[in-house]
């Protein structure tokens, strides 16, 4: 790594032994010398100090008699000025200069840039590096004259300028960077590269590279770094820069590659949202520190003195060999370079050469240390110096103990529904001309005989078929085209509504939210539906199925960001206020980070203290949401795109969080029809059919069903209603005024009428019976209309939703299961998967030893570093909330005759009507360090629940829960039956007061304020006693939102209100006092019970983990998991709660804490 230096150096100042005293002229000499200062005067003293200690041997002789001469070892500093003088340099140089017999020389700038080498100040060793304008061929001809030391090669550097170089040198050594090639280009022509664009892929010399993938310019100093994301996520680029102010990248439309220039092509990586950065001093020592990814959001997280935020985080053993190879390799001393984690690995993709970590003062020691004690082991010995390598006692890493009752949270595990939609709206027709076999062949439809299409270029084929028959139909009639004209121009009009170029509209061709399936029926449809021809034809048909809208809406969009953000206040120091009392002994201002609530979290994020993974499945808006949670949990800005590719892990090939609807399980299908059954009877309803309706006597369907009272006669009601609805909209579109009228996310009057007439149409079928499959699609579409389009004025809406939402009530819920076994063996089908998964992630809390952690050395202003928190968080439709529900209702989890907590959660649940957007399931696993490991009460299971989105209408009939965390079961001894709600509210009437609050939907939060207030507390030790009484009830989140920019408030109430974003129901606590064991034994018992479900598992689970992977959204090549251990299965043999590390995030007072106040908490999005 040195150029060995031949004979001792002219060195220049001799210095008196250590035991002499040095006269006052001599003190005055500098001991490192800067080669200039801004202010004039400064630098001619320097100069002039400069010259007195370089050049001026002569001067100094006559000290020769006072003190015996010891030999000075000179190093100097070679390099452009802005980096010379830089803080770090400097704090670096002055850490230098207590060696005793170091000396540094700064070599001026305009030394180097303006005299020839020969004129340049002497030295024995060279620190020089190359910067923007350094001229790296003189360095490299003063150290060839000179011989000095040399800390980093020259040579190398010319290489380090060069990033196909730099990979080239990596691949040598073997070590693992992305999957890249190289695209040379001839400046004079352009056009002739081996590169082939594709929409969502390009090819580069053969080697094919989906998006999202990364372009990087060849030259290592051009810092315009694109990266590119495929269609399914929004398409466009991320283009990266050097950090202007707060900015490091932007996001552009822009989804074509460039055209000019050479680039590297590579994969990209799905970190977590941050990126390591190493910096090395000798083969030997690496300090690493991570920072949020540039390609992230594109802003700089910058601390209060305006320096970015980065956090130091321990090198695994295998990175700290990737640290010594780089260092060797490139023979540069001081060296940082670029870590990509992902997938378990850790990539190399980026070597910057010569850079100092800024702004740590425990790396300018170890720097200063580890320079010195190298530059005086080769030069000591040949300059006659007597030195030894002094030995260092190990530091201590210190690791924080929590004492008292405090517990730690281990884990967070959520499912989520997603947000506020679009109604989602559906065209069946049968198809039989060629055309439309060609396109199933061409795509592969006869390997399974079903094909979706969701790209843009295959929907537009669709299209063009549309057209051209409607075409041919116009010139002849009597043609043999069998296709129905009114069909055909339904499928016209919504592909071109749907293609629109203009970004605004409905829902423009992009993959995320509509598709076309097409189903090979061997001998034509079955039997005429609702909307089929009556005349049946012979021989093999297509069954095409058009399916669009259900696209997050705005509102949507802000709900999951809020919920995201409100979602930080479940994490340790989520709470704003004084940070000290959290364990924040460091002074310091974390600037974006300071202050605000669920700091905890961030900070815990991005010290790799946080394990996080979202999963969603794979329908856009179900995505979209968890990207824009993503965005309110960890405080990003900007679009959701990056976010998505980022961030957001696909489940869908797996069944974990995708059901495909089409087919449904044996059992659902006999549920649907005595459903059916039951709802087209012509009279009222009798015990009877309460019996079979309601095995379960749920409160809230009997609410129902006496709303309903006579179900054919309800749905005539409807119908009636959904009649004079479109009547009242085709005056309005006659009306000259209102043709134009714009609805909520740029709908218009006619698509308008489209859906409602459609609804009309086919609710009512030919032989005059209900069709009470449309029950959901109808409540589904006045839902929207009350809460977005009350300014159309249409009368009876609110009648029109009464009603259909008391049928909605009934009919959804059931065809998850009317009995409880029924609900269980549909909800197995459903769940097992996501049940298997959820067991995984917490059995796997105490086993990350391999996850990233924190250097504990540099952390005093992190609150504690040895906690590590897993959060898994699953984003769903309505169905796997339904059905991971039932199982925790019916699959036996606990006795409600003995169990009183368990039985008020029962209660509650069947009292609530709807799981709405947003609704979410959540498990907090926390860890009491003060228990014997092997005890069952060492871990703790908590499990809290939320229906979602507030209700546009009457509010009084909502359940009242009993808060989030309220008492544990374990402390009633000491307070008697604190279950129950009378108890508290006579206990302690300020805390938990089951008053109901009228609606307001245009309150400025679309957080719900909590109808129980309670102190906020900040966490605390408390002792047993104080924790039972001081905590009865706290809800979790405080009120903190903003309103979407695209919705303005309106005054008034009700519907009204309609542009705001409704609230959302705070989370309830259903039980607080479970232990890990029951919870596993459960988990086990509801996996096995069903053999077929099981057999299902086992399937999707060796997709998810035998691959040890679960794949990446956008990168099905890659093998997915932050820590090899997310794929070992616990031997069964062992106890899971058995052995944990030291752990992460405290909870405070025992189970029955207070987190923080809490308000709701859940949102939705759009396109």
């Amino acid at each position: 790594m040195f150029k060995p230096c031949n004979g001792p150096g002219p060195g220049q100042e001799i210095r008196p032994g250590a035991g002499e005293g040095l006269g006052q002229g001599q003190r005055d000499i500098p001991r490192f010398v800067l080669g200039c200062e801004d202010d004039e005067q400064d630098m001619g003293q320097m100069e002039a100090g400069m010259k007195n200690e370089m050049y001026r041997e002569e001067d100094m002789e006559d000290d020769e008699d006072e003190s015996p001469p010891e030999r000075q070892i000179v190093v100097g500093i070679c390099a452009m000025m802005k980096k010379s003088k830089s803080k770090p340099m400097t704090q670096i140089l002055e850490r230098l200069c207590k060696f005793d017999y170091i000396n540094v020389v700064i070599f001026p700038e305009e030394v180097i840039l303006e005299e020839p080498v020969e004129k340049w100040p002497l030295c024995d060793c060279l620190i020089s590096f190359h910067s923007k304008g350094f001229p790296l061929d003189k360095a490299v001809e003063y150290a060839k004259l000179r011989n000095p030391l040399l800390i980093n090669d020259l040579n190398m550097q010319y290489f380090i300028q060069d990033r196909r170089e730099v990979y080239r040198i990596l691949q040598e050594e073997g070590i693992d960077l992305p999957r890249y090639a190289v695209l040379k280009r001839d400046p004079d022509n352009p056009e002739e590269c081996n590169l082939v664009e594709a929409e969502d892929h390009v090819e580069v010399n053969g080697e094919v590279f989906p998006k999202p993938f990364v372009e990087k310019p060849v030259c290592a100093e051009d810092h315009n770094v694109y990266i590119y994301y495929p269609t399914s996520a929004g398409g466009g680029s991320q283009r990266l820069f050097r950090k202007i102010g707060s900015r490091s990248s932007v996001y552009s439309p822009e989804s074509s590659v460039r055209k000019t220039g050479s680039y590297i092509y590579e994969e990209f990586m799905p970190t977590d949202g941050t990126d390591v950065k190493v910096y090395t001093v000798g083969p030997d020592y690496a300090h690493a520190e991570a920072r949020k990814s540039p390609a992230l959001d594109g802003k700089v997280e910058r601390d209060s003195e305006g320096k970015e935020i980065r956090y130091p985080v321990m090198l695994t053993a295998m990175e700290k060999l990737v640290a010594r190879k780089v260092c060797l390799a490139f023979k540069q001393t001081v060296c940082g370079f670029d870590l990509l984690r992902a997938n378990g690995h850790s990539f190399v993709c980026d070597v910057n050469g010569f850079s100092f970590v800024k702004n740590s003062m425990k790396y300018y020691d170890d720097c200063a240390k580890v320079l010195g004690n190298m530059v005086m082991r080769e030069l000591a010995p040949q300059f006659h110096i007597p030195w030894s390598i002094p030995m260092e006692a190990e530091d201590i890493p210190i690791v924080p103990t929590t004492s008292g009752t405090m517990m730690e949270l281990r884990c967070v595990i959520a499912i989520i529904r997603h947000g506020d939609r679009t109604p989602k709206q559906k065209m069946k027709m049968e198809v039989r001309h060629p055309l439309f076999f060609e396109l199933f062949e061409k795509y592969g439809g006869y390997k399974s005989g079903k094909l979706k299409l969701k790209k843009p270029k295959q929907l537009q084929e669709v299209l063009d078929i549309a057209r051209l028959l409607l075409v041919e139909l116009g010139q002849h009639n009597d043609c043999e085209i069998e296709e129905k004209k009114s069909k055909l121009e339904q499928l016209k009009t919504v592909l071109e509504m749907e293609s629109s170029l203009n970004d605004t509209q409905y829902g423009h061709f992009s993959g995320i939210n509509r598709k076309v399936q097409l189903t090979y029926l061997r001998n034509g449809q079955p039997k005429a539906s609702s909307e089929e021809e009556d005349s049946k034809k012979e021989g093999p048909s297509l069954l095409l199925v058009l399916k669009w809208g259900g696209e997050l809406t705005p509102a949507g969009r802000v709900q999951a960001e809020e919920l995201g953000r409100a979602f930080r206040c479940m994490y340790p120091g989520g709470q704003a206020g004084n940070r000290r009392s959290l364990g924040c002994e460091s002074p310091i201002d974390f600037g974006d980070y300071a202050g605000f609530p669920g700091c905890g979290l961030l900070r815990l994020h991005s010290t790799y203290r946080h394990d996080l993974k979202i999963y969603a499945s794979d329908e856009g808006r179900v995505q979209m949401t968890a990207a824009a949670f993503a965005k309110g949990l960890l405080a990003l800005e900007g679009e959701l795109t990056p976010i998505l590719v980022q961030m957001v892990k696909s489940a869908n090939m797996n069944g974990l969080l995708d059901s495909d609807s089409d087919s449904l399980t044996d059992c659902q299908q006999k549920v649907k029809a005595r459903l059916h059954e039951i709802m087209q009877k012509g009279q009222e309803f009798t015990q009877d059919d309460y019996q079979k309706l309601a095995p379960t006597s749920s409160p809230s369907l009997v609410n129902s069903m006496k709303v309903i009272q006579n179900p054919v006669k309800t749905c005539d009601k409807v119908y009636a209603l959904i009649q004079s609805l479109n009547s009242q909209i085709r005056k309005r579109l006659e009306d000259p005024k209102s043709a134009d009228l714009q609805l909520y996310h740029s709908e218009t009057l006619e698509l308008m009428l489209q859906r409602w007439s459609k609804l009309e149409r086919d609710f009512r079928m030919k032989n005059g019976r209900y069709d009470i499959s449309k029950i959901p699609d109808i409540y589904d579409c006045i839902k929207y209309d009350s809460q977005h389009n009350a300014s159309v004025g249409l009368e009876d809406t609110l009648e029109l939703f009464r009603l259909s939402r008391a049928l909605a009530d009934i009919v959804i819920p059931q065809e998850y299961g009317i009995s409880k076994a029924e609900k269980l063996d549909i909800a197995q089908a459903y769940c097992v998967p996501l049940m298997k998964k959820i067991q995984l992630d917490l059995q796997r809390t105490h086993e990350d030893e391999a996850v990233n952690k924190l250097h504990p050395l540099y952390s005093r202003g992190v609150m504690s570093p040895g906690r590590h928190v897993r959060t898994r968080l699953y984003f769903t439709s309505e169905s796997h909330v339904h059905s991971l529900l039932s199982i925790f209702r019916y699959g036996g989890l606990l006795d409600e005759e003995k169990d009183q907590q368990w039985k008020q959660a029962m209660d509650y649940l069947s009292a609530v009507t709807e799981l709405n957007y947003m609704t979410q399931i959540v498990i907090m696993l926390y860890e009491d360090n003060n228990k014997d490991p092997s005890s069952e009460e060492r871990f703790h299971v908590e499990l809290h629940f939320s229906p979602g989105v507030k209700g546009c209408e009457d509010e009084e009939n909502v359940p009242l829960g009993f808060g989030f965390r309220p008492a544990s079961s374990e402390n009633q001894d000491k307070k008697p039956n604190q279950g129950s709600l009378e108890d508290l509210s006579q206990d302690q009437p300020d805390q938990a007061l089951p008053v109901s609050e009228p609606i307001n939907i245009q309150r400025r939060s679309p957080m719900i304020r909590n109808r129980k207030t309670g102190s906020m507390e900040v966490l605390s030790e408390t002792s047993p006693t104080q924790s039972s009484k001081g905590c009865t009830s706290h809800r979790l989140f405080p009120s903190c939102s903003r309103q979407s920019p695209e919705i303005k408030p309106t005054s008034g109430l009700g519907f009204e209100g309609c542009s705001m974003v409704p609230s959302i129901y705070p989370l309830e606590t259903l039980h607080n006092s479970l232990s890990l064991k029951q919870v596993d034994e459960f988990l086990n018992t509801v996996c096995e019970s069903s053999s077929e479900a099981h057999a299902k598992t086992m399937k999707a689970l060796s997709s998810l983990f035998d691959s040890q992977s679960q794949t990446s959204l956008y990168s099905p090549q890659q093998p997915l998991s932050s820590s090899g251990s997310e794929t070992s299965l616990r031997p069964p043999s062992q106890p899971l709660w058995h052995g944990s590390i030291p752990s992460s995030a405290v909870s405070s007072a025992g189970p029955s804490s207070p987190i923080t106040e809490s308000s709701g908490m859940n949102f939705s999005f759009s396109e």
